[in-house]
């Protein structure tokens, strides 16, 4: 590992040197983020898996910045272009631009007006002007240039008269001014501080652009401008709406290179035109021809990569909500994926969630359908006795929850409605095809839905985390950063509740710290082959499960009335003795520990410190103790929508509804409140009080109390407010400034819950998530 980079990211993140350097050996011998949070703390200095995170991408980063280091030194050194000063600059250059800058005067160049230029012997004129004597006679000093021609690819280029050399060494003079690295970097900051976002509409575009049409004319700081408007305005321009430019005052900006360039003093009074007024417009001509197009590349660059992490992080925050969502647990559940025409889909799972039956009711058809219906659902809830009845929240959701409602079930059985989002796909994937190969996909997505009810992690790691539904512009944003994101959030959160080893399903298994999918394969094929794993010491008899992946993922794995009693816990094996020597010193056994509190009050962790283990892994060994095994994630309550308002024709202004949070956006939140379609709560609109970032008042899957705003029946519209007191006046009778620093600007920042590449940004926050992502 190199130093420098471990000082760098020690100065860059506030952490000690001991924690960076520990932290990227562990990262360098494959440790994984989960398992070095989890039991190496005393390494790291007690590092969170998000410090952690930081440092592994930064490595990667310094890592690339590295490589392309070497690839330019080992270029300027085949072409003899290598000196001692720059390659003193290179070694020094701390960001990617930086070195750019510095390579940018050696890089190979295409022809350019520089390259013809030079060819046609301007290159000593250009010298004489920018040494920018107050002597000097520009035109007598081009004159011997006239006449001057070449010949390049065919073609002829000549110098035709004095004012034609002076304009060639001017080309020479801006390409120089463009390669300097110094003005780059002012005008790059110039663009990054004060460039001015403004989008206007493709002339003749407007009719068919018109979901765009906010930023038909619309200007604003870009450093103030919010990610998801930028992708909004980039997506315009995309799809051939929109045109938009990122630049900063052209006065200042040319200002800039004037002072860095152009030598102070009056112009000679022999020469109308001096050297100096020709450096000056060689600044103004390289300014207008090739750095601001260049700094606005990197500007849009610079603000994209921005607008693309905020994005992701607020999907990364949904989806960590949305798989830690609260498990019902292992019940026998019948399971409904509901319909009108092509009937209900029923399937009864067990509880490890196998496939039991399935068959299909009719409840929403007519009197006869709907009595066979509801003598099926009785007669099956009581002869399998039935736990809990799942219902996907999707066409004729309401209607059936209706209908299993009256039918005279047991009190005790819980009704749930599930969000389908995702189960779609999933009925149609290869995983699904591989676990029912025999199934159809209406069956499959049943199944799914039950499945999502009994425990949501295991069945949401199914499905790309893309399809789930709970991110914005996520098409719009860079893949690779996305993916790498949202793979990082689900491993997090499987790691954080552990797995079954018993009962986990391939794919949840190979998200564990240490293992991938083909060492999960393996496992289910062992399980499958000689039974269920008796110990955790038994993994290592699976093909390809080596002590190193062990050891990355004993701690994660457990296993249920195992031969050892810690087994079923997130103590790690390798600490199994420490707690053995526990038990001895209190007078019992490692069960008993477990069991009586009495007896874990008597240690003493302080005792135990060795070299290798400190006080919070100890810590934590106690806790662990205490509750072994236990699920962080919360306990779950059953949860209904009102009762009589299923459609939104039942909606009216001032009706306070039960909701479920589905999406949280930059610009405020969707709630589900059981009418299929979900209603926008405006940022303005979240709290009482100021709300700068959503998420930090709601919460994917989070239940709510939503008063209806305003419903727009034809555009399938509603706006809901989460405040105690809510102004129910028509937004156009409201006067201005109303809400304060939350108030409503006409923003295209609106878009369907799943932010499908395709669908529409409405004109304004007043929008819809559909409820089929």
């Amino acid at each position: 590992m190199i130093e420098k980079y471990l000082i760098k990211i020690t100065q860059e993140l506030n952490l000690q040197p001991r924690q960076v350097a520990a932290t990227a050996v562990l990262l360098e011998e494959g440790a994984t983020v989960p398992f070095i949070a989890r039991y190496r703390k005393e390494k790291t200095g007690e590092l969170d898996e998000v410090q952690i995170t930081s440092i592994r991408d930064r490595l990667e980063q310094l890592e690339e910045l590295d490589k392309r280091r070497q690839a330019i030194l080992n270029s300027l050194e085949e072409r003899k272009l290598l000196t001692d000063t720059l390659r003193e600059k290179i070694d020094a250059a701390e960001t990617l631009s930086t070195l750019e800058d510095i390579y940018l005067p050696f890089r190979p160049k295409k022809k350019t007006k520089a390259t013809v230029a030079r060819d046609l012997g301007l290159e000593p004129l250009a010298d004489l002007l920018w040494a920018q004597d107050p002597a000097t006679d520009c035109e007598a000093a081009a004159l011997p240039y006239v006449g001057a021609s070449i010949e390049i690819d065919a073609k002829k280029y000549s110098v035709d008269d004095v004012a034609g050399a002076l304009a060639g060494a001017r080309d020479i003079l801006a390409e120089r001014i463009n390669d300097d690295a110094e003005a780059r970097a002012r005008v790059r900051e110039l663009f990054l501080n004060k460039a001015v976002l403004k989008s206007k509409v493709i002339s003749g575009k407007e009719e068919e652009g018109a979901k765009f049409k906010d930023y038909f004319e619309w200007s604003e700081p870009a450093s103030a401008a919010p990610s998801h408007r930028i992708l909004a305005i980039r997506r315009g321009e995309a799809e051939g709406f929109l045109f938009f430019r990122l630049t900063p005052d052209e006065t200042e900006a040319v200002g800039v290179l004037d002072r860095m360039f152009v030598k102070p003093g009056p112009a000679a009074p022999s020469s109308p035109l001096s050297s100096r007024d020709q450096v000056r417009l060689a600044v103004q001509e390289c300014y207008k021809r090739l750095l601001s197009f260049a700094m606005e590349a990197e500007a849009r660059s610079h603000f994209k990569k921005n607008a693309d992490a905020e994005a992701i992080r607020v999907f990364a925050e949904n989806l960590r909500e949305l798989l830690l969502a609260s498990p019902l647990g292992q019940k026998v559940t019948l399971a409904i994926d509901p319909g009108f025409r092509t009937g209900c889909k029923v399937v009864l799972l067990d509880r490890q969630g196998k496939l039991l039956a399935h068959d299909v009711i009719y409840p929403t058809k007519g009197a006869s359908d709907q009595r066979d219906a509801a003598e099926m659902v009785k007669a099956v809830v009581k002869k399998f006795e039935v736990e809990a009845i799942a219902i996907g929240n999707g066409t004729a959701s309401r209607e059936t929850e209706t209908f299993v409602r009256k039918i005279g079930l047991p009190p005790a059985i819980p009704i749930v409605v599930v969000s389908e989002s995702g189960a779609s796909i999933y009925s149609a994937s290869e995983v699904a095809r591989e676990e029912f190969p025999d199934k159809d996909v209406t069956v499959r997505g049943a199944i799914s839905i039950g499945r999502r009810l009994m425990d949501p992690l295991a069945e949401l790691v199914k499905l790309d985390p893309k399809s789930i539904g709970v991110g914005q512009y996520q098409h719009d944003v860079d893949q690779t950063a996305l993916k790498r994101s949202l793979d990082d959030v689900v491993v997090s959160c499987v790691n954080n509740v552990g797995v079954e080893v018993n009962t986990a399903s391939k794919n949840l298994l190979s998200y564990v710290s240490g293992l991938n999918s083909r060492v999960a394969a393996n496992i289910v094929a062992h399980r499958d082959k000689n039974g269920p794993f008796r110990s955790r010491g038994e993994l290592l008899t699976v093909d390809g499960l080596g002590p190193k992946a062990y050891e990355q993922a004993a701690g994660f794995l457990r296993i249920r009335d195992g031969q050892h009693p810690l087994d079923a816990s997130a103590v790690h094996p390798e600490r199994y003795e420490i707690i053995d020597q526990m038990a001895s010193d209190v007078g019992c056994t490692v069960t008993d520990l477990l069991k009586d509190t009495a007896k874990r009050s008597k240690i003493q962790p302080q005792k135990y410190v060795t070299a290798e283990v400190g006080l919070p892994t100890l810590t934590d060994i106690l806790k662990e103790l205490a509750k072994p095994g236990r699920d962080p994630r919360e306990k779950f309550e059953s949860f209904s929508f009102a009762d009589g308002v299923e459609k939104m024709e039942d909606l009216e202004p001032g009706l306070k509804l039960p909701g479920v949070v589905t999406n949280v956006t930059a610009f405020g939140a969707f709630v589900d409140i059981g009418v299929h379609q979900d209603g926008l709560v405006h940022i303005s609109q979240l709290d009482d009080q100021y709300v700068k970032n959503p998420s930090d008042v709601v919460k994917v899957g989070q239940r709510v109390m939503a008063t209806v705003m305003e419903v727009d029946i034809p555009r399938k519209r509603i706006s809901l407010s989460l405040k105690t007191k809510v102004d129910l006046t028509p937004r156009e009778s409201r006067p201005r400034n109303e809400g304060g620093r939350n108030d409503v600007r006409k923003f295209s920042d609106s878009r369907s819950g799943g932010g499908q590449r395709n669908a529409p940004l409405q004109p304004d926050w007043f929008t819809l998530a559909q409820k089929k992502h």
